[in-house]
């Protein structure tokens, strides 16, 4: 069994309570858009991260984490990305391979808006974390962690960090 957070477009926001939530996972993944190191910094402090970056990441990102990471953890062949789209409504540059090589979980960030939902037709899971930091549409700032074991994703918790706006719980 492994744990993971996940998390996406923090753009340079950390939040101190991520700690306490991602404290015993066994990695943490950024699905892009981190915005600045110092947050990559702070994330690893508690877990080891696998992150993708992100349209607003700079160098300092894009020298250090790719576009797409596709890996398996668990028996679950995961592949993660910034800009991927959902299910019924994928980005013309994952769709060919989403359709040729369908992985067991597809995570992507990007719009904001939090979604754990599966690909009927190609028989996967999709998740979005929505949003962790300040910027942007999104109302409430979202995390995800979940668990991997035995090629099943499980234990699937949706974790509310409070308004956009706010570093404290409302």
């Amino acid at each position: 069994m492994f744990r993971i957070g996940l998390l996406s477009d923090t753009h340079g926001f950390f939040d101190e309570r991520i700690t306490e939530y991602f404290g015993r996972c066994h990695e943490i993944w950024h699905a892009g858009d981190v915005g600045d190191v110092e947050v990559i910094r702070k994330l690893s402090r508690i877990a080891s991260v696998v992150a993708v970056y992100g349209n607003i990441d700079g160098t300092p990102i894009r020298s250090r984490y790719p576009r797409h990471q596709r890996h398996i953890r668990e028996g679950v062949d995961i592949w993660m990305t910034h800009i991927g789209g959902y299910p019924g409504n994928y980005d013309a540059r994952v769709k060919p391979g989403i359709f040729e090589m369908p992985p067991g979980l597809f995570i992507s960030g990007h719009s904001h808006i939090l979604k754990v939902m599966p690909d009927k037709k190609l028989g996967f899971l999709h998740m979005n974390p929505g949003a962790a930091g300040r910027n942007g549409l999104h109302k409430v700032r979202t995390l995800i962690r979940f668990e991997v074991d035995q090629g099943r994703v499980g234990n699937v918790d949706v974790i509310e960090l409070g308004a956009r706006s706010s570093g404290t719980l409302h």
